[in-house]
């Protein structure tokens, strides 16, 4: 499956965050949303992603913008990560990666020699009317974006184009 296309409407969805409740893009109308796909919970590279976030979150404020990252974990393992690692926004679970499947990012990986399904790391940016303007795929796919440098990437996007 493909990415969605720029200047369309990405898939709607609604998903449980860290505490059990559901959310739905459709909730940020008026707000620019960054969507992170990550593979997993407590992992290095998705700390150092996740860390990034959270001590920039008033930039991202001052920029209208929500951040949600999505990734196929538990609720109980998203709620442990956003507790663990004091993080000041939200977290969705995607326990059966529907939601990662219709954004594209649900795909085959390989990792020293063995291959899987999983998420692969990619951000898709929003405008306050739902509207999808941007794409960063991470670990230098595209944009060259890295997880230690991720939360500046989309600052800077953020900044440059909307």
């Amino acid at each position: 499956m493909s990415f969605p296309k720029i200047g369309s409407k990405p898939p709607g969805f609604t998903l449980q965050d860290q505490s059990g409740n559901n959310v739905s893009l459709s909730d940020f109308s008026g707000k620019n949303v960054v969507l992170y796909f990550y593979p997993r919970a407590n992992t290095p590279g998705c700390t150092i992603q996740a860390e990034g976030i959270r001590d920039h979150q008033a930039e991202f404020d001052a920029l209208n913008t929500v951040v949600l990252g999505v990734s196929p974990d538990t609720v109980k393992k998203v709620s442990n990560f956003v507790d663990k690692k004091s993080l000041n926004f939200t977290l969705l679970a995607d326990t059966d990666h529907a939601v990662a499947e219709s954004y594209g990012v649900w795909q085959l990986k390989k990792f020293m020699g063995n291959e899987s399904m999983g998420v692969v790391r990619t951000t898709f940016i929003l405008d306050g009317a739902g509207v999808l303007q941007g794409i960063i795929e991470v670990n230098g796919r595209k944009t060259g974006s890295k997880t230690k440098t991720h939360h500046a990437d989309v600052l800077a996007w953020l900044a440059d184009n909307l």
